[in-house]
């Protein structure tokens, strides 16, 4: 397992990805979204923005690492939301590689725009190599999002609850093009050292999205203005799974509504921490 440092900021540029209406919908279907306009990909739900990013992000670490990795975390600013009929440009580089306890991180940066240059939206997908090292880190680190600690230690201000269907799996795979076989697969899971299924990190952060969404958003898709979110432990795809999603209320930032929020499983254990949302007025 190596790591060429060399293929840092080295950027992959895809090819034009178009917005169909109708896979919007898919996407949205995929999630439980329960919004009309997400449904028919009038309005296209703000993580599917991750679906014109997949193939680039993993060229862009395929030039440090053809390592397996895990998705560790996840920052996406929405300049501008993406809407049917339009066509996205989007360019990716890894940019930091770092030591962990867990594993080696890398830090990949991708910029959605539109054919005119326009930005669209910026994510960090933060990928951890698993029981792996490096000498030293390089380049530049996840962005910071860690919830203050004294929220944790007062009552939410709502806890949505999902219940996830056992074909979750396959139905997310088809809808984003994330074709992880550990995502649907037990065999492939288990092949790649997973004790079973697992509900992917964008699936995963797709329903914290729609809790944001639905409750301090009112239900308005656009007024989300940036998601972020750790995964600190492998949601399995178990029968009868089920997440809830504990939401706190931050401080304003540069004049928007910041909530914190994490998720966890039907056992109670806690499988994202550190989640931010920025919500516009």
């Amino acid at each position: 397992m190596g790591f060429d440092l060399s293929g840092l900021r080295k950027r992959v540029e895809e090819t034009p990805f178009p917005v169909d209406a109708a896979r919007a919908g898919a996407y949205a279907a995929a999630i439980g979204d329960p919004f009309s306009e997400h449904l028919a990909g009038r309005v296209v739900t703000p993580t599917f923005a991750v679906v014109p990013i997949i193939d680039p992000m993993v060229r862009a670490m395929r030039q440090v690492t053809d390592a397996f990795a895990l998705h560790g975390e996840h920052d996406i600013r929405i300049h501008a939301p993406l809407r049917a009929g339009m066509t996205v440009r989007v360019q990716a580089a890894t940019v930091g590689v770092w030591p962990k306890p867990a594993g080696v991180v890398l830090v990949i940066r991708i910029d959605s725009r539109t054919e005119q240059g326009e930005p669209l939206n910026r994510q960090h997908f933060v990928n951890l190599v698993p029981n792996s090292t490096i000498p030293a880190g390089a380049g530049e680190p996840p962005p910071e999002h860690r919830m203050p600690e004294r929220l944790a230690s007062g009552p939410p201000i709502a806890e949505p609850r999902f219940s996830l269907d056992p074909t979750l799996g396959r139905r997310y795979a088809e809808a984003s093009g994330d074709m992880s076989p550990y995502t649907f697969d037990a065999e492939a899971a288990r092949a790649v050292g997973l004790p079973g299924v697992i509900v992917g990190g964008i699936c995963t952060m797709s329903f914290a999205s729609r809790a944001v969404v639905e409750g301090p958003c009112a239900g308005d898709a656009g007024r989300l203005k940036r998601l972020a979110l750790r995964f600190s432990r492998l949601l399995l795809l178990d029968p009868g799974q089920c997440i809830t999603v504990p939401i706190w209320e931050g401080d304003a930032l540069r004049g928007r509504r910041v909530v914190h929020f994490e998720v966890r499983d039907m056992r109670g254990e806690t499988v994202v921490t550190h989640g931010l949302a920025e919500i516009a007025a």
